[in-house]
Order: C-alpha cells, then sequence, then structure tokens
C-alpha cells in the first residue's frame, strides 16, 4: 500500500478525535475516502441502531443526477456486503458474476468496491466507492487501502447514540451566524451555514487545512477566522498569494534570506515561515507555487524545520498551514501539475467554499452590507438600494463571486453625490443598466403574453432549482424542503428540464 495514504488515513483519525459533530465527521471520511482513492462517487450508508433493519444513506457526494438509483445500487451492495460478511473489489462490475447484472443495465457503472464499517464485529455501515465507464478501474491495492481506511474510520462512528440521532439532528443555526458575523462572515443560506459548521470544527482540531471554491468567495476570510477560533489565535496570521508573487522571489518570500544570498540581498530577512511562527500561514492558490519549491515545502511540512535562502543553518518552526486552490487540486495532481505527495500533505482537513450562486439567499444581505462599510469610509450618506436595483442584484450572475459583488456595490457608492441616500437606477453604469433593462423588458414581454400556468410553472422551476443549488443537488434533501416525496421531484426535473450544471 502506497505509504503516503496510510500516513493521510492516520492523520485523518487525529482529524476525527477532535471532531464532536457527526455530520462533519461523515463529511471528512466520505471526502477523504474519494480522494484517496479517486473515486467519482463516494457513500456512506448507516444501519439504523433502532431497528437494525432500516438503511439509510447519510451522506453522499455523487456527479450523477440519478441518485436513487445509486441508493438503490448502495442498498444493494450493503445487503451483499452484510450477507457475506465481508467487503469487496470488481474492477468491472458489469462483468461480475457475483451480483446480478440486470441491476446495472440502466447505469454507467465501472468498477466499484464496498467495505464494511465494524464496531465490535458489528457491521454498523458500509462504506460504497464507484468509477464510471470512463473512469479507472480500481485493484487489489486500492481495496487494501479502503479496508484499512473503514478499519480507521469505524471507531468514530461507534458511538450509537450519535447515529440515532443524527436521523433527526439539526443545525444550532442562529449560535453559528452571531459568532461567525464578528469574522465577517454574512449569511444565512444552507450551503453557508454548512461551511459555518466546516469552519467551527476546523477550529476546533489544530491541523491543515484544504480550502477549494471559485475565485472570490471569500477563502482568506475563512481562513483567518479559522485562525481566529483556534488555540493559535494569540500569535500572527499571515497570508501570501502564492500567484501573485514571481517564482524567483517566492522561496525568499516563505522561508528568508540572509545578507548576500543573491544579488540585491543587501540585509538578512526573515521569511514569512518564521513570522507565523506559533501561529497560522494561509498559503493562498497554492496551486501557482513552482514544481521546484513544492518540494521544498514539502520536506518543511515533514520535518518542521526551514533553511533561509543562502544559508547552512535551519531553524524549528511550528506553524498551521492553511492552503487554498480555486482549482481542484486532485485534478492538478492527475495532470501531473501538483505533487501528489504534497496534495496528501496539505489534505488533512478538506473544505469547500460554496460560490455565490450555491448562496444566491445570502446576496441581499451582502449587498446591504457592503454599502453600509463603503458609505461609511466615503463618508456619505448612502443607507440603502431602490428596489430595482436590489431586484438586479439579486439576478445578476455573479460569476466573480463576493468579490464581484462588492466591488460593484464600492463602485455604486462612489457614483452617489455626498448627501445621496439611495442607490437609484440612475447610477448603474451602461452595461449594467442595459442588462436591466432587457430584464425587465423580459418581464413585462412575459406579463403580456403568458397565461397564469405558464408563469407558475417557471416561478416553480425557479423554486425547485434554486433549492437543488442549496443542497448540492442532493435530490432526497431537496424533495424534504420542498414536500414532496423524490418521484414527484425527478418527474418535475424533467417536465422543466431541469439539471445540473444548467
Amino acid at each position: 500500500m502506497n505509504p503516503l495514504k496510510l500516513e493521510s488515513i492516520l492523520e485523518m483519525a487525529n482529524v476525527l478525535a477532535s471532531q464532536s459533530d457527526f455530520h462533519e465527521i461523515l463529511r471528512i471520511i466520505t471526502e477523504k475516502a474519494s480522494d484517496l482513492l479517486k473515486a467519482e462517487t463516494t457513500l456512506i450508508m448507516m444501519i439504523n441502531p433502532r431497528t437494525h433493519e432500516t438503511i439509510k444513506t447519510v451522506y453522499k457526494e455523487t456527479r450523477d443526477q440519478d441518485e436513487k438509483r445509486y441508493q438503490f445500487i448502495h442498498t444493494y451492495f450493503c445487503g451483499w456486503v452484510i450477507t457475506h460478511d465481508s467487503g469487496f473489489c470488481s474492477e468491472n462490475i458489469q462483468d461480475d458474476a457475483r451480483f446480478k447484472q440486470e441491476l446495472f443495465k440502466n447505469v454507467t457503472l465501472k468498477s466499484v468496491m464496498c467495505s464494511p464499517l465494524r464496531v465490535e464485529g458489528v457491521i454498523i455501515g458500509t462504506v460504497l466507492v464507484l468509477n464510471q465507464s470512463e473512469g479507472q478501474s480500481f485493484l487489489r491495492d486500492d481495496f487494501e487501502c479502503l479496508e484499512k481506511f473503514t478499519a480507521v474510520a469505524s471507531p468514530f462512528l461507534r458511538n450509537v447514540q450519535k447515529i440515532e440521532a443524527y436521523f433527526s439532528q439539526k443545525i444550532p443555526e442562529d449560535t453559528l451566524l452571531i459568532k461567525y458575523k464578528a469574522c465577517g462572515l454574512l449569511g444565512k443560506s444552507k450551503s453557508f451555514v454548512e461551511l459555518l459548521r466546516a469552519i467551527e470544527a476546523a477550529a476546533g482540531s489544530d491541523t491543515r487545512v484544504l480550502l477549494e471554491g471559485k475565485s472570490g468567495t471569500g477563502k482568506e476570510l475563512v481562513a483567518k477566522a479559522i485562525h481566529d477560533f483556534s488555540q493559535r489565535n494569540a500569535h500572527k496570521f499571515v497570508a501570501i498569494d502564492c500567484g501573485a508573487i514571481s517564482e524567483n522571489l517566492i522561496e525568499s518570500e516563505l522561508f528568508g534570506h540572509v545578507k548576500g544570498a543573491f544579488t540585491g540581498a543587501m540585509t538578512s530577512r526573515t521569511g514569512l515561515f518564521e513570522e507565523a511562527n506559533n501561529g497560522t500561514l494561509f498559503m493562498d492558490e497554492i496551486s501557482n507555487l513552482p514544481m521546484e519549491l513544492q518540494a521544498k515545502l514539502l520536506r518543511v511540512l515533514q520535518e518542521n524545520e526551514i533553511r533561509p535562502l543562502g544559508s547552512n543553518t535551519t531553524h524549528q518552526v511550528n506553524v498551521r498551514i492553511i492552503s487554498a486552490s480555486s482549482e481542484p487540486l486532485r485534478e492538478l495532481v492527475n495532470q501531473q501539475k501538483f505533487r501528489e505527495d504534497l496534495f496528501y500533505r496539505l489534505m488533512v482537513y478538506p473544505v469547500m467554499i460554496p460560490s455565490l450562486e450555491e448562496r444566491q439567499a445570502d446576496i441581499p444581505l451582502l449587498a446591504n452590507h457592503f454599502i453600509k462599510l463603503y458609505s461609511k469610509q466615503q463618508n456619505k450618506q448612502v443607507e440603502r438600494f431602490d428596489e430595482p436595483v436590489i431586484d438586479f442584484i439579486k439576478h445578476h450572475d455573479w460569476t466573480g463571486n463576493i468579490r464581484e459583488l462588492e466591488n460593484f456595490v464600492e463602485r455604486m457608492v462612489t457614483l452617489a453625490s455626498k448627501n445621496q441616500t439611495q442607490i437609484d437606477v440612475g447610477l448603474l453604469p451602461s452595461e449594467f443598466l442595459d442588462e436591466l433593462k432587457m430584464m425587465q423588458k423580459t418581464r413585462n414581454k412575459v406579463r403580456e403574453t403568458r397565461s397564469l400556468t405558464e408563469i407558475l410553472n417557471t416561478q416553480e422551476k425557479q423554486i425547485i432549482h434554486q433549492t437543488l443549488v442549496n443542497h448540492k443537488w442532493n435530490q432526497s434533501s431537496a424533495a424534504k424542503t420542498l414536500g414532496i416525496d423524490e418521484s414527484t421531484l425527478r418527474y418535475k426535473m424533467k417536465k422543466f428540464g431541469i439539471k445540473k450544471g444548467k
């Protein structure tokens, strides 16, 4: 078995040992399994301890839209594992004589592994990983890794009271929202509250954290919040953007240099690792780190020591690394653009940052926060947006996420006169004004030409789409929020042509 993967599993155990949130434990286990095994889909299924019969998928991460189909297949595999008291690895499930082939006719499955979660000899659930037809096949080494993985993970799921409580667990939203508002993290959407839960859990441990999310989603704010509520908060939080510094300077920035180390080094300089000693170093856009420097960073993480440029001596450092990337590091590893060994070192505690599209309910809240912030900074009287402007803000496609929204509001406040109290349509620059007029024209045309049924269908489609986005396209969870069953939701998705990414 790959020693890097074994080390990553042991690091996961340290992370899980500091967790008290059962939902967060499940999230970490699932994401770790996906990354370790390069699986397209990973599902954990737990057995309800109250009935010992009911089987429920409590966490899933899948790209496929037909979730019910995969849930049925997982139930089948879970039953097979329990019946045979053993896990299995199938390189090609379509040709595997151990299973009923008719189950896989309408799904693009290729390779499947399933391993039991055992506590004191009793199976309390299963971990299923699979790849579709275009994915790679799982081999014996992968199955050995999965077996070791489930053996380490199982004890953290042993508390049956927590397992049982999970089925009716509620998120303490008010506490989280108030606590992290002081850090500049504002919102109320479901995906935002889930992010706060992950931040809370990460702050309670002292392990390396990897933040992944689109540019402009506020990764540095998240990193700072983790630091501020961690045991290192009495020491420095130091940030560096690895993509904003030239290759010939970044090594000196990180590790420092001695006088005369290179042309222009007139004095010695302390690097950011030493500056952040006993605190936190946030490395944004770490995917831009040159390969040569990736190797040196790996050594620092292994040895906890640095050597300044041009020096023959090393210095011990105790720094928590929080790294971030707007590109998925796993994909860069597969493209051989990022070191796999460094990836496993960094991805001890993964946290996904939702885009503004996944947080649409938070857009007016954020816009109002920014208008107060920049009105105060610019000594102006602006307090609110005119209704057509706030309508535009809610429906505009903010591809640059929170950063783009913030820049837009700052620009509007700058254009406002000294005594103006409201941002109205007249302040919109021409490119935004044209977009707003097109929105209004389309809506007026809709009102004039469409029947009541068509208008209601449009509203229903928008509500269903937004609910799916809020629930990360988990159809079971979205259906529960909408108050309909999954079969009805799938029918409506087909009827309205609702697909992920559309």
